[in-house]
């Protein structure tokens, strides 16, 4: 029972999508952690030290709360991702694959923890428990010719069912165009970063949209209890799972959530199943090394894989009691190291699509005849006639919170935005990296004064674009932020 000779395949393959995913993970965190919630970012480091204890969010960077330990950590993380993506356990001779494997496995998920525990909002999102969650499992899944225990195999689809079944859930509960089947008819314009095939979904029948609709309460809803069936209908399920995920990614950015949702399904499969699919000189020409004979798994991993079990049998019963309720929450961590957690997205979808438009000007006096120059961001639709991106499986923070700050009327609930708009205006080197185009980049004159401008945005109809290649008009509905100069920011908030 503990230990499963027919799924090294699965294993192997499931140890490299995930290291493909922390490899992408630890980069965004080497390019975007500093000028994010670095020693000066948008949300300094000190607030999570100040807002927390070590208990609560354990991180390297409470003792060592330095923007060089932040480097060190996040590409000492590139490299160790790197080594268990091209499958360095593997290539050593027994007993060593196995100890070496959790070794790395564990560095990761260490290193990790500390990003996502000090990352304050900008790390709030259910894909980083998640992440950290399967890490951790992974820690016990074993390398070289030892069998994987299959205990951790089904807490891997116990991980799967959580976030699918809990996505379904908080649907029903939720927003009422999920009942009416009505959702996905405002969910391709109104996501966080539309991608280039989203506008032209949108634009499909009103049956289709019903039809997806339901399709994805089938998905989420029902397929999950499959998962746990015999094969071949577990691998069935996850098969479904896996073209689900797929479409997603088709159409719509949401950072690596499609892409580990992916390589969780793999846990559905077994070798057999795979063999049976794909053609055996295939599957062998893909592996950089040779499918051994198993041998069972060693005590000493059977039985921290037991340990383990426990321990998540213990630790779901908050999350599953969570599932239950009908004032279901989605995406909370019930204890500091992300071990069991609870998933869902998406319980009510936004009807309009508001974003925040940030300009700067030269003019030391503002007037009515003041020109004003706009910041870009990569997955921002601020220009009418760009196309929306393809940005996932990367992720864009700072681009997501726009999204999210967008929905309100003023920055009230969003303290970073003010620091935003004063490192835009120090001209901030660290913060320019996380826009597309700065507009005063590389001139004379610096902004004196910056503003935002709240905007109501939709997609063209066809015609609209056929008569002007626009992707999307746009409205002013507000104010966000009233023109401000440096002085008046440091005024409003010290420290700025």
């Amino acid at each position: 029972m503990f230990h499963g000779e027919e799924f090294w395949l699965v294993r192997f393959l499931f140890q490299r999508g995930l290291a493909l995913l922390f490899l992408l993970a630890f980069l965004v965190a080497a390019f975007q952690f500093r000028p994010l919630a670095g020693e000066d970012g948008l949300l300094p480091l000190e607030w999570y030290a100040e807002g927390a204890e070590f208990r609560e969010r354990p991180s390297l960077f409470y003792f060592y709360p330095s923007d060089r330990v932040i480097g060190i950590t996040a590409w000492t993380g590139v490299a160790l991702s790197a080594l268990a993506l091209v499958a360095l356990p593997y290539w050593l001779p027994e007993p060593y694959p196995t100890p070496v494997s959790m070794a790395l496995w564990s560095a990761m998920w260490l290193c990790y923890q500390s990003f996502v525990n000090a990352g304050q909002t900008f790390y709030g999102y259910g894909w980083e428990s998640m992440l950290l969650e399967t890490g951790f499992l992974a820690i016990f899944l074993g390398a070289g010719e030892v069998a994987p225990p299959f205990v951790i195999l089904l807490l891997l689809q116990w991980v799967l069912f959580r976030n699918m079944f809990g996505a379904g859930l908080i649907k029903l509960r939720g927003d009422d165009c999920w009942r009416d089947l009505t959702c996905m008819d405002y969910h391709y314009e109104t996501q966080p970063i539309p991608n280039p095939v989203s506008w032209y979904v949108h634009h499909r029948s009103d049956r289709f949209h019903r039809l997806e609709t339901f399709g994805n309460h089938v998905v989420e809803l029902a397929v999950p209890f499959l998962y746990f069936a015999s094969q071949p209908v577990s691998s069935l399920a996850g098969a479904v799972t896996i073209g689900f995920m797929g479409w997603l990614m088709l159409t719509g950015n949401f950072a690596w959530l499609n892409a580990l949702t992916i390589v969780l399904a793999i846990a559905t499969f077994s070798d057999g199943v795979l063999e049976a699919a794909f053609p055996v000189s295939a599957l062998e020409a893909a592996l950089p090394v040779a499918a051994p004979e198993p041998v069972a798994t060693p005590p000493y991993l059977e039985g921290a894989a037991i340990l383990v079990a426990i321990v998540a049998v213990a630790m779901s019963i908050r999350p599953i009691e969570n599932m239950l309720s009908e004032s279901q929450t989605m995406n909370t961590a019930y204890d500091p190291l992300h071990l069991v957690n609870t998933y869902g997205a998406f319980g009510s979808i936004t009807r309009d699509r508001y974003e925040i438009v940030i300009e700067g000007t030269t003019d030391e006096t503002i007037t009515d005849d003041t020109k004003w120059q706009t910041y870009r961001f990569t997955g921002k639709p601020t220009d009418l006639e760009r196309r929306p991106p393809q940005i996932a499986p990367y992720h864009l923070r700072l681009d997501w919170q726009l999204w999210f700050a967008a929905m309100a009327p003023s920055p009230r609930r969003s303290p970073w935005f003010t620091r935003l708009l004063a490192k835009l205006l120090e001209e901030d080197e660290q913060t320019r990296t996380l826009l597309a185009e700065d507009p005063f980049e590389g001139r004379e004159a610096s902004p004196t004064h910056v503003r935002a401008i709240r905007y109501r945005y939709r997609y063209t109809t066809p015609e609209e674009r056929a008569e002007t290649g626009r992707w999307w008009e746009r409205e002013r509905v507000g104010t966000y932020v009233a023109p401000t100069s440096l002085e008046d920011l440091r005024l409003r908030g010290p420290g700025l």
